[in-house]
């Protein structure tokens, strides 16, 4: 009779799945879940994960110390990840979710994929009971090559987000921002048509599901594409420094800048305002807004050629108007919390690093260092600018005036 080891800390889809394996004939083996039980159960489950079949050496081995091979191993991890990207977590309760034998256990099932399938993500569940249930050895055997391959990537990914939440814990402590070993595990979190231009094959990748862009839902309109998601990310960060404020504030971006930007009393005032900044370069962008789209705003929108839209809601009416534009993509939600809090560009054969540019103060005293004082319009001006620059780059040149950018180039 065949033997399956189950041990996750994710129940989701589990009870299913271990009833079909039983109903298949399979003897279950279950953990209690404890890094004690885990500790005990080491020595003769890794026994059983590691016996390759094919060596009488080890099949002997195993006998003599009255170890049963295991067939199949089903674990997930302590979440970890999901632990640490809460607000207000302590070092003992991030310690506490960092998994110790359930790694163990993956790897050495992985490691003897020839004859132990091993599972670590629930979605995978069908198809491993399509592939026992099937009387297909080549396709059983391409399954535990796939699944072990997920295994490795698994883990690494697990074992990164250890090593940068360290090393976040440290920079915190010393001052060092940037570790001696800066380790980055990405998953991929959709396929994209094509990348920056036709001929280039694209994915986006995610530090984990819903960190950053990734939190995001799109309410309509086609597939994101490779520049529509790098436009998005622009947009978000031009109204970012405006966000929580009083007004509303609305970006529209054309190749990650912003050719308008304004705040107003509501967002169809302030789309209206940052709409008159450029209107030609406007044809064809991606617009953010720090407020929610209601009706009256969708039908200004609505007689603009936009590849994008997010915001953190749109009602009802807004979906309706703007859905009659069916490639339009509407993004609905606040951007994710991300691990690392740096910027990254890829070089050739490496990576170049910085701080993430901070929010810009403007609160605070400001010191006038010429003779004539601003007058209070002059200075509610120089404060939105202050804000709104943080989105420009290299010698670009922002005007503004009025609580919109009259010009930025």
């Amino acid at each position: 009779m065949p033997r399956a080891l189950l041990s996750v800390s994710h129940k989701a889809g589990l009870v299913d799945f271990a009833r079909a394996l039983v109903g298949l004939g399979w003897d279950l083996v279950s953990t209690g879940g404890t890094a004690r039980a885990l500790r005990e159960a080491g020595v003769a489950v890794h026994g059983g994960l590691l016996a390759r079949r094919d060596l009488a050496e080890h099949m002997e081995a195993i006998a003599a110390h009255d170890i049963a091979p295991i067939d199949l191993v089903v674990v997930n991890l302590y979440p970890f990840q999901e632990t640490v990207a809460r607000t207000g977590v302590t070092f003992d309760e991030a310690i506490e979710q960092i998994d110790i034998g359930g790694p163990s256990m993956l790897r050495s099932a992985a490691k003897n994929h020839a004859a132990v399938t091993v599972v670590v993500d629930p979605a995978d569940y069908p198809r491993v009971l399509d592939a026992l249930g099937a009387d297909d050895a080549p396709a059983l055997a391409r399954l535990r090559r796939a699944l072990a391959a997920k295994v490795y990537a698994h883990t690494a990914a697990y074992d990164a987000a250890i090593a940068a939440w360290f090393a976040g814990q440290l920079a915190a402590e010393d001052g060092d921002a940037f570790p001696e070993r800066l380790t980055l595990a990405l998953e991929r979190a959709q396929p994209l048509r094509y990348g920056e231009n036709p001929d280039q094959r694209a994915a986006f990748y995610v530090e984990r599901p819903g960190a950053g862009l990734g939190a995001l839902v799109q309410r309509g309109g086609k597939e994101l594409s490779f520049n529509n998601l790098l436009d998005l990310d622009g947009a978000l960060l031009a109204v970012e420094p405006f966000t929580g404020g009083d007004e509303a504030c609305c970006a529209i971006v054309k190749h990650t800048t912003p050719c308008g930007l304004a705040v107003g009393a509501s967002a169809r005032e302030a789309y209206e305002k940052a709409l008159a900044g450029d209107p030609t370069s406007a044809f064809g962008s991606v617009i953010a807004f720090t407020t929610a789209v209601d009706d009256a705003a969708a039908e200004a929108l609505a007689s603009l050629f936009v590849e994008c839209i997010v915001a953190p809601a749109f009602s009802d009416g807004a979906v309706e108007i703007l859905g009659r534009k069916k490639n339009l993509r509407l993004l609905e939600g606040r951007p994710g919390p991300e691990s690392l809090a740096m910027d990254l560009k890829r070089v050739r054969g490496g990576v170049l690093v910085q701080e993430r540019q901070p929010l810009p103060h403007v609160d605070g005293a400001w010191k006038v260092v010429t003779q004539r004082q601003p007058t209070a319009a002059e200075l509610a001006d120089l404060r939105f600018a202050w804000r709104a620059v943080r989105s420009v780059k290299s010698n670009a040149i922002l005007l503004a005036r009025g609580g919109m950018t009259v010009g930025i180039g």
